[in-house]
């Protein structure tokens, strides 16, 4: 079965992503198993990793605490084999108090088979160190996605208090101004500005 809009597997990877809303993680998932620029990580760790961050934002729609600390420690109790049937049920009942569908989550969880899946044949990403010019491209569209979900996220909450009668407002528009400052000389970018112009204009000259 392939994706009708690029031709592409389907990948339960690639739609949980879209699913969660988790704009981002696709390249994060690639730079950390090829190694570009950060340490390498095993497909089973970036499984794990992966099914975190869907507990993370279960939790954070929950109106949990979504701490690293709490997602780790839940998601310790939900998966291993180790932990025992009294903590596993006491973590289950916590998220289903908060109203969380604990099977469909798990349910969601992914193997490390089904990573590898969507890095190798998805993703088409394969161990090739990226030029500095496609590093660079690479983190600002990701630094912008996440900047946009950022401005969706803010705007999604105002919305909902306005309709609940939890603050007072009528017209509103959310503003995101991202900027880089560089504490040598005290020049100021927007991310783009600054990527795009490789750094600041003090160390260049």
């Amino acid at each position: 079965m392939t994706d009708a809009t690029d031709n592409r597997p389907s990948s339960k990877v690639a739609r949980l992503i879209d699913q969660y809303e988790l704009d981002g993680l696709g390249d994060e998932l690639e730079a950390r198993w090829t190694g570009d620029g950060v340490e390498r990580t095993s497909l089973r760790d970036l499984a794990d990793y992966f099914n975190e961050r869907l507990l993370e934002q279960t939790l954070i729609d929950a109106g949990m605490s979504a701490l690293e600390s709490d997602v780790s420690t839940t998601y310790q109790n939900l998966t291993d084999d180790d932990v025992s049937t009294g903590v596993r049920t006491d973590a289950r009942s916590r998220l289903e108090q908060n109203g969380v569908d604990v099977d469909a989550l798990e349910s969601d969880f992914v193997s490390y088979q089904a990573i590898r899946s969507y890095l190798t044949e998805y993703r088409d990403a394969e161990y090739r160190r990226l030029s500095d010019e496609e590093k660079v491209e690479k983190d600002l569209q990701s630094i912008q996605r996440l900047m946009t979900r950022t401005l969706s996220v803010t705007e999604e909450r105002i919305e909902k208090l306005r309709e609940t009668d939890r603050i007072d407002v009528e017209e509103f528009e959310v503003l995101l101004d991202l900027q880089v400052l560089c504490q040598r000389c005290g020049a100021q970018y927007s991310v783009a500005e600054f990527l795009e112009n490789r750094g600041c204009d003090c160390q260049q000259a």
